[in-house]
């Protein structure tokens, strides 16, 4: 019997729920944000990091976060690192001739000199591809380190909301849009 792809997806949605360990989901990762303070490294504050959690065994995983660059000097974010992943990369979706593109920047993304940059759902992002069986984990910590050109690198931990999340953005941790 061939169960349809949406019915599939809902009901792996629905079982990741459940399939996180108790300590994780009864980690509240807005809490986990409010605590957390911003990542500095030369002129560069990362702020609000934070992914969303994915299935067990899934494949994937995204990570997202605000760059503000408070120096007079751009500086580009070049590439990331994590354990959680095999291969992590920067990527960024986008409308190209009305389809939804996703596409590696193998050249990082610049971070303007006295601008902020958001890697957001729907735009800039970190794709943590490979993740182990576990998956993503709402609750839980994802130990990342950005590259920047400039500034070097730096250790930042994103707090994993639930699946479909809008993260800290969304009202309560909110289940918004993808």
């Amino acid at each position: 019997m061939r169960i349809p792809a949406f019915r599939l997806l809902a009901a792996i949605a629905l079982g990741a729920s459940f399939a996180a360990p108790a300590a994780a989901q009864d980690a509240d990762p807005a809490t986990m944000m409010a605590m957390q303070e911003p990542v500095v490294v030369g002129d560069l504050a990362v702020t609000q990091a934070w992914a969303r959690a994915t299935p067990p065994a899934a494949m994937a995983g995204a990570g997202y976060l605000t760059i503000t660059n408070n120096g007079a000097v751009d500086d580009r974010l070049v590439a990331v690192q994590t354990d959680v992943a095999t291969n992590p990369q920067i990527h960024e979706m986008a409308m190209d001739s009305g389809n939804m593109t996703m596409r590696e920047l193998p050249d990082g993304v610049v971070i303007p000199a006295g601008e902020s940059v958001t890697l957001q759902p729907g735009g800039f992002h970190l794709m943590l591809i490979g993740l182990d069986e576990a998956g993503l984990v709402q609750g839980t910590i994802v130990k990342v380190t950005l590259v920047f050109e400039v500034a070097g690198s730096v250790d930042v931990d994103l707090v994993v909301y639930p699946i479909g999340s809008d993260g800290p953005a969304g009202e309560d941790g909110g289940m918004g849009g993808m």
